[in-house]
């Protein structure tokens, strides 16, 4: 298992968005989109505001593989679902983070659905 350089998480906390794409069962790349994100410690977290229903969400499901975009870094990541331990940090990460754009969307991402759709992302390693 790698882990986030410091270089690689400072830049990617810096960032306001980040691209998120998961692969389809024969390893192809979906669309990818553009989604919000917090860092929490060493990690990097992502959450649906549309809860379980957003395509995007439903695909890391399948191979629980994919990759980002993110601060002109693109990394393959593994997504894992996080340890429930975190939510709170996760939540107020997002309300620091995004308090700008008004507590209606804000709060989209902090809702128990959206909560029960955290996911960690995880550097993997690029096979040669």
């Amino acid at each position: 298992m790698t882990s986030w350089t410091d270089d690689e998480l400072n830049k990617i906390d810096a960032a306001e968005e980040l691209e998120i794409a998961a692969l389809r069962e024969d390893g192809t790349s979906r669309k990818p989109v553009t989604i919000w994100f917090v860092r929490v410690e060493e990690g990097i977290y992502v959450r649906s505001g549309y809860g379980t229903s957003a395509a995007w969400y439903r695909a890391t499901k399948v191979r629980h593989e994919g990759h980002i975009e993110v601060a002109n870094l693109r990394k393959d990541v593994t997504f894992e679902v996080a340890d429930p331990a975190v939510a709170d940090q996760v939540d107020t990460a997002y309300r620091n983070k995004y308090r700008h754009h008004g507590a209606q969307y804000v709060n989209s991402v902090t809702t128990a659905e959206a909560r029960s759709t955290t996911i960690k992302l995880v550097p993997r390693e690029a096979i040669a």
